[in-house]
């Protein structure tokens, strides 16, 4: 098994350059016979933040969690959590047809196959490092601040973490939606419940420190990974407040769910590659 892996990885490793042309090609279709272009990839999460905010934080004030003296406020919350979610909400929603969108190419072209999975998680982390001048944007304009602790260890663990769930759960989707159309439709109704479900809109403290909800419903909470991962994408911005960081559980959580879903992902995919190939 631990031979197969190597080979594989190693194949992986050779063709890298398929999968920079596939990204490239899936960026340029993406933008071309568009007027705004890339500046899309800005507006949407903005327009996001401004909707939720007027929602969330003026209507239903969600911010009741947020620390009093958190530079940037809960605006600056929403941005550091939605620009991220953004991204994987758009893994999501593009895992279920990675190996249908490129059919013919797979079956003509002789690579990896994890290649076109591997391109689909990648496209979408080049439009996450695009996004990136709208959150700078809203932490300069707003006072934020960021400590090194933050920028060279939990923002690199962040990115690390949330493309690793990603590569995982589209490694699993991909394969499986070929052999049974529902999954797409399923992965729609769960990509809402992990976004509300994972501190998005609102601080993790207003669950975990609720007395209304049970002490065995505020540990499945934690143990979410996606909690303990947009959690980390905050703590980048928010030094030093420790309602806003990820508890031990909801980082280990965090570290352990990303690495067991790339495997998990990686096994399914490879179990039912060949069935996979037959129905493509």
């Amino acid at each position: 098994m631990e031979v197969a892996v190597a080979s594989r990885t190693l194949a992986v490793w050779e063709h890298r350059k398929v999968v920079g042309l596939l990204v490239r090609r899936d960026l340029k279709v993406k933008y071309q016979q568009s007027v705004l272009g890339y500046a899309w990839t800005m507006l949407e999460p903005l327009a996001l933040t401004l909707v939720y905010f007027f929602v969330f934080g003026i209507v239903l004030q969600a911010d009741r969690g947020m620390p009093e003296e958190a530079p940037g406020g809960y605006i600056l919350f929403l941005v550091a959590g939605i620009l991220p979610w953004t991204t994987f909400g758009a893994i999501l929603s593009e895992a279920p047809r990675a190996m249908i969108t490129h059919s013919k190419l797979i079956t003509t072209m002789k690579v990896p196959r994890e290649i076109f999975p591997m391109a689909t998680v990648g496209t979408k982390f080049i439009e996450y490092l695009l996004t990136w001048p709208v959150l700078l944007i809203f932490v300069f304009a707003l006072g934020g601040r960021f400590s090194w602790e933050g920028m060279l260890l939990w923002l690199p663990l962040a990115i690390v973490l949330t493309f690793t769930f990603g590569l995982g759960v589209t490694l699993f989707l991909a394969s499986v939606n070929v052999l049974l159309r529902d999954v797409e439709r399923l992965t729609r109704i769960l990509t809402r419940l992990l976004f509300y479900g994972s501190a998005i809109l609102f601080p993790a403290a207003m669950v975990l420190d609720a007395d209304a909800v049970p002490g065995w419903a505020k540990t499945v909470y934690e143990l979410n990974p996606l909690m303990g991962i947009f959690q980390m994408h905050r703590t980048v911005w928010f030094p030093g407040f420790e309602e806003l960081t990820p508890s031990p559980l909801a980082l280990t959580s965090a570290v352990v769910g990303s690495i067991l879903m790339l495997v998990i992902g990686y096994w399914t995919f490879r179990r039912l590659e060949m069935s996979v190939l037959k129905e493509l």
